[in-house]
């Protein structure tokens, strides 16, 4: 899956790339700092199974810290986007065009209104972030609309002469977008359209557009910068006038902070967790020599760090940035993490214990897994075991978050 991170310039994107990624991704206070899009893997937040096996796992990708996983996913920061974006304004369709493959989008804003719609500093409070929601709809809606209407009157003119299912032409036509059949025929309903495609005007195709950019493109919206005083009453106002999205309280400023402390073991701090332990200042440097020397934080250091644990991990429960993360996947996307393991060995050739873990979409099936693990295991699929119960399932199981699965083959 692809995981695209939006919004204007210098709201924090970059920021909360890299508090995600720890990734180099260059962060300052100015329009267009990301020029070109940022790959990087971020990670999801799963409990572990091995305490319910009562055992350590070794995981091959990601990490695990006191049976918290990390399942790694992959990460798109683009450049901001500014209003005018479909129309090639700031990095306009070049970088709306990079986020057709996302899955998912994570939509920052700086809910303390510290910047205008261009991205450019202005006074907190004094901008309203609503606006940033909106134009992000309008300008994601105008993005489908102009790659709707290429070749569409030539296609509707081919549709009103041959008369082919109408839901099946459509959706070949806008597969680009993953639009299915299905998808087609519920918009087809719900905008009540009419079966003469030629009455379909540009007014119709924008609806459509809205309906299709609901669909494959869902949205959680992480309020940034909410450490600022008189943000919070902001991030209310929000939660009652798009009811229609998630919205995180975060701050991708607190949340780096607390990675770098924990990267350089300062403290430690599992991310998504509401408080963080300060490390003894006392380390083992050299264990050879047996030399100790001291790792001190500073009074500037001690300080953010008190104000984070009062001001951010004690009001909100967290920065939000691990939340927004797991929302975009577990939530919106309703993937589940899947453990391949077996009865009465949970460990790999290698000797590690439950080394992978699978997100999959909602809806698989043992069958399904077992053609994710290898195209082989597939084809010669047996039966598969929940490994928790020791229950035998069919291929046509639904798997569960958190399930752990053994496939047994006739090979």
């Amino acid at each position: 899956m692809l995981i695209g991170i939006v919004g204007k310039p210098s709201c924090g994107k970059s920021t909360f790339f890299n508090a995600q990624t720890l990734a180099n991704v260059e962060i300052a206070n100015y329009p267009f700092t990301t020029i070109k899009p940022n790959h990087g893997t971020g990670y999801v937040r799963v409990d572990c199974v091995d305490r319910e096996f009562n055992t350590k796992c070794n995981p091959r990708f990601g990490y695990c810290i006191e049976s918290n996983r990390f399942v790694p996913v992959e990460l798109l920061d683009v450049a901001g986007l500014v209003p005018g974006a479909h129309e090639g304004k700031g990095m306009g369709n070049q970088f709306l065009d990079d986020l057709n493959q996302a899955d998912v989008l994570i939509h920052i804003i700086d809910v303390a209104g510290s910047t205008n719609e261009k991205g450019e500093s202005v006074p907190a409070l004094s901008y309203n972030p609503a606006n940033d929601i909106k134009f992000l709809e309008h300008e994601l809606d105008m993005w489908y609309l102009r790659l709707i209407e290429k070749g569409w009157e030539r296609f509707a003119r081919t549709v009103n002469q041959e008369r082919p299912e109408l839901k099946k032409a459509v959706a070949k036509q806008l597969s680009s977008f993953r639009v299915t059949e299905t998808l087609m025929e519920k918009v087809i309903q719900k905008l009540d359209l009419d079966a003469d495609i030629m009455k379909w005007d540009k007014n119709i195709l924008l609806k459509i557009a809205t309906e299709l950019r609901k669909a494959t493109k869902p949205m959680v919206i992480a309020c940034n910068k909410i450490d600022v005083k008189g943000a919070y009453e902001n991030f209310e106002r929000l939660e009652r006038e798009f009811s229609q999205y998630l919205l995180v309280p975060c701050s991708a400023e607190a949340e780096l902070a607390l990675r770098e402390a924990a990267k350089h073991e300062l403290i430690k701090y599992i991310p998504g967790d509401n408080n963080f332990e300060i490390i003894s200042e006392e380390k083992l440097s050299n264990a050879s020599e047996l030399v100790r020397t001291r790792s001190q934080l500073t009074e500037k250091q001690k300080n953010a760090l008190n104000f984070i644990k009062i001001d951010v991990l004690g009001k909100f429960g967290s920065t939000g940035v691990q939340k927004v993360l797991d929302i975009a996947v577990f939530d919106l996307l309703k993937y589940v993490a899947i453990f391949p393991g077996g009865v009465n060995k949970l460990e790999d050739q290698h000797g590690n214990r439950l080394p992978d873990c699978f997100l999959m979409p909602p809806e698989t099936t043992a069958l399904d897994f077992a053609f994710k693990l290898h195209t082989d295991i597939g084809k010669n699929f047996v039966k598969a075991i929940d490994v928790k119960s020791r229950r035998p399932v069919g291929k046509d199981f639904i798997l569960k978050n958190r399930d752990v699965i053994e496939i047994a083959t006739s090979k």
